[in-house]
């Protein structure tokens, strides 16, 4: 997408470095509940009684915090093993291993399918969503919040300027990433984690492909931007995008 490569972006990236430590918490969720903060303090209602698959868990935070407020029971999943074992140590620190477990996939059907910043990271999202509709209950619905969506200000996930995805090539922007990490990728899509390239329009076509439907979808602005804010410019301004999705009527 970015117009900028060769000789006039290495000379630029060339100045940059990458910051040893990229994996801190931000600000908007230090000591505070991501999920609270995401969905407001009422959410844990949502889960009370019920079963809940928290689909990509990372670490089990949001997981063990659900078997916490209640929920019947909770899954996650996650393709890291690293996460998942962190996972499962934090469920038994919180004495609720035996309603919290953690695993690579899961089969059963649940009431709630909760995913937290991971529809930009999928390699695959159409299939994502394929299969978070196969493990809803007919009466359940997806609750979903990903961001920053691509053409937000750092929707690259680059410690660079904003909107840098689109001044610097993909191939500049990769290179200048490869003397830093160690992962092989040549590609957005093939970094640690993932990028696919996620727009807020491009989200809604996925959805409107997908065997789920929208049962609500809200486009939170950049507080800096908040006045700027209306369908026209909501790719650019847009921080979060916060949904619910149920299976569509046949």
């Amino acid at each position: 997408m970015g117009l900028v490569g060769s000789f006039l972006a290495r000379a630029y990236l060339n100045t940059r470095t990458w910051p040893k430590d990229d994996s801190a918490t931000p600000a908007a969720y230090q000591d505070r509940s991501k999920l609270e903060v995401l969905f407001g303090p009422g959410v844990w209602e949502e889960f009370r009684g019920k079963t809940v698959l928290d689909y990509g868990c990372g670490d089990g935070r949001e997981a063990v915090e659900i078997a916490c407020h209640g929920a019947a029971r909770v899954v996650g999943i996650d393709i890291r093993q690293d996460a998942l074992r962190k996972a499962a140590a934090a469920a038994n620190a919180a004495s609720v291993s035996t309603i919290c477990e953690f695993g690579a996939s899961a089969s059963e059907r649940f009431d709630v399918v909760l995913s937290l910043d991971s529809m930009e990271h999928f390699p695959q999202p159409a299939r994502e969503l394929d299969r978070m509709a196969d493990l809803l209950h007919p009466a359940g619905y997806v609750l979903m919040s990903f961001g920053p969506p691509w053409l937000h200000p750092r929707g690259h996930h680059f410690p660079l300027f904003p909107w840098a995805q689109l001044v610097f090539t993909e191939r500049s922007l990769m290179q200048w990433r490869a003397r830093f990490k160690r992962d092989g990728a040549r590609k957005f899509n093939e970094c640690e984690g993932g990028l696919n390239q996620m727009t807020v329009g491009k989200f809604e076509r996925l959805v409107g492909q997908s065997p789920l439907a929208f049962a609500s979808c809200e486009c939170v602005p950049i507080e800096s931007l908040r006045p700027l804010h209306n369908r026209l410019t909501r790719e650019f301004t847009t921080a979060t995008v916060r949904s619910r999705l149920r299976l569509r009527s046949k």
